[in-house]
């Protein structure tokens, strides 16, 4: 398979230090992309379960290296930091070398539209009513991520290909469905007030493109149950992608493209060539 030269990518929690984490999907994903611009949108390195337990093979290694990779050989990489890589937030607006970390960040696409990126953590509040529904939540992720990961083994060793249970159990679950509707309307009503096209969010680990009249609301999704990522191409299209066993387009939007960069990058090919 070819490298795929895109504008921009968004990824967000790879839960680097996590056992559920598909560093290696994710790996061959970035092996086959190549991206002016990419976009942290949190949850990075999950220091919570590297407090709990000291796991970080060596494909994990491998991200760290591939991104800073990028970064070195020109590539901007930005890092909006998560709730579980939130110490990281103590150093917003300053940069790591080639990494520039910010709270939020608001990318123009290639015609001229405007897209926030924040992790999301900053809208738990209209999702959970209580500190107890949040840890009731938590607890029963857990269950269903330990649930994902055998039932992955044994679809491995029975020559299938990855198939997460965990996220065909939430959206068979209604209180998820309202939790993450609440949670998409929490954020577009973000972006409207920021006067923005468009807000891109992780931390719910629920890949969407969903239009909310005319603001558009996008999840990159996870690299712990789905594999997923928003690329942006050179006249502005934005698709969400799945990248296992092989790449699946999930959902697509031009909402955020016009014929007149469609037009000009044209151009621009033309006389290259």
């Amino acid at each position: 398979m070819k490298v795929k030269s895109v504008r921009t990518l968004w990824i967000s929690d790879l839960h680097l230090g996590n056992k559920d984490c598909k560093a290696n999907y994710l790996l061959d994903f970035l092996k086959h992309h190549d991206a002016e611009t990419i976009i942290l949108v949190g949850d990075i390195v999950d220091l919570w379960s590297l407090s709990a337990s000291h796991f970080w093979p060596e494909s994990h290694n491998q991200v760290i290296s591939a991104l800073l990779e990028r970064a070195h050989n020109g590539c901007r990489l930005i890092y909006v930091p998560g709730n579980h890589d939130a110490s990281i937030r103590e150093f917003v607006k300053f940069d790591f070398g080639k990494v520039e970390v910010r709270s939020r960040y608001t990318h123009t696409t290639a015609s001229g539209k405007k897209i926030l990126a924040l992790h999301g953590d900053e809208f738990d509040t209209a999702v959970c009513h209580s500190k107890l529904t949040s840890m009731v939540g938590d607890i029963g992720y857990d269950l269903l991520l330990f649930l994902n990961r055998w039932w992955s083994r044994l679809r491995n060793r029975l020559g299938f290909s990855y198939w997460s249970l965990a996220t065909y159990i939430k959206t068979r679950v209604k209180t998820a469905n309202v939790a993450i509707s609440r949670f998409e309307k929490a954020a577009v009503q973000f972006a409207d007030k920021k006067d923005v096209d468009a807000v891109v969010c992780g931390h719910i680990h629920h890949p969407a493109i969903n239009d909310y009249d005319g603001t558009l609301y996008l999840n990159d999704g996870d690299w712990i149950e789905n594999c997923t990522a928003l690329t942006e191409d050179f006249d502005g299209h934005i698709q969400l992608v799945r990248w296992t066993e092989q790449e699946t387009l999930l959902a697509e939007t031009d909402q955020l493209a016009t014929k007149k960069s469609t037009e000009i990058h044209r151009r621009e090919d033309e006389k290259a060539a």
